[in-house]
């Protein structure tokens, strides 16, 4: 029986690098100065327009508590699929320091780490082969920028 893969992306961040499924990113762009939101948190960089879309752009390491300072010259875009239900945002971007990299995850090359406690939008923390990642929660992720972009939307997509 032939071991799972899955196929991911490591996207470069202050300090760190996320590990994404690579069905989740819908694109890498070049960083362009995003317009800011009213009243947004520090780690909202703000909004752009992308395909007809208005996505926001966030600091995953500001969001984490990791690094309040971030280096936009050239930094990158990572465009990402939503996973939130909501109808006003199917996609967000995380500032990129440099391009997303490709990578098969095994089982016999992950290994999971402990994880402290209380850090925000992070399932877990990894290693593959010889690369650390943390493993960004996505879908609570969407909810925190949505909420912080558009003010407060339904958790879910269900009616009730």
């Amino acid at each position: 029986m032939s071991e799972k893969e899955i196929r991911s992306v490591m996207v470069p961040v202050t300090g760190t690098q996320l590990l994404i499924p690579n069905a989740s990113v819908a694109e890498v762009i070049s960083y362009s100065e995003p317009d800011p939101v009213t009243d947004a948190p520090d780690w909202l960089l703000g909004t752009f327009v992308w395909r007809g879309w208005q996505v926001p752009a966030i600091s995953f390491t500001t969001l984490s508590g990791d690094s309040p300072n971030e280096n936009t010259s050239g930094a990158r875009l990572c465009i990402l699929k939503a996973l939130s239900d909501h109808g006003k945002m199917p996609y967000l971007a995380i500032l990129a320091q440099g391009f997303p990299r490709l990578t098969t995850v095994t089982e016999t090359n992950l290994v999971e780490e402990e994880t402290e406690a209380g850090t925000i939008a992070v399932v877990g923390r990894v290693i593959i082969g010889d690369r650390q990642a943390l493993v960004p929660d996505l879908e609570r992720l969407g909810h925190l920028v949505a909420h912080a972009t558009f003010g407060a939307l339904p958790l879910t997509g269900s009616k009730g």
